[in-house]
């Protein structure tokens, strides 16, 4: 189970489709591949989101063997619908980090405003 996978299941759902743009990616190396971005994730989370952006029209899925004592896994492929849904993510994550990492914003002690630029509506005037 990933740790706010209610806030980061946005960014885990990015990250498999910027792997699957970029190539075919299964279940067990997408766990991988998170784990080295710290998330921590099993199968019992993945794969049902894995279906999920398959059934949106996000990834699509072919069976392919994986060598090993003849076993089967399901390959999974970015659609034109996940490329393009990648590409808003991108745009929207460069905006949004932008937003969350400016250094040189103006602080609401410097200007009495909060963050929203409203003034503070409990402070004695």
């Amino acid at each position: 189970m990933i740790e706010f996978q209610d806030l980061l299941g946005g960014f885990v759902r990015i990250h498999i489709l910027h792997h699957a743009v970029e190539g075919e990616v299964y279940g067990q190396w997408m766990i991988e591949e998170l784990a080295r971005h710290g998330y921590r994730i099993s199968p019992g989370t993945l794969y049902p989101m894995l279906q999920a952006m398959e059934k949106r029209g996000y990834l699509t899925s072919r069976q392919d063997s994986d060598g090993r004592l003849g076993r089967r896994r399901k390959i999974y492929t970015a659609t034109d619908l996940g490329r393009e849904g990648l590409a808003t993510a991108r745009e929207r994550l460069r905006e949004l980090t932008g937003e969350v990492s400016h250094k040189n914003r103006t602080t609401e002690s410097e200007t009495g405003d909060n963050v929203h630029g409203t003034q503070d509506r409990h402070r004695s005037s």
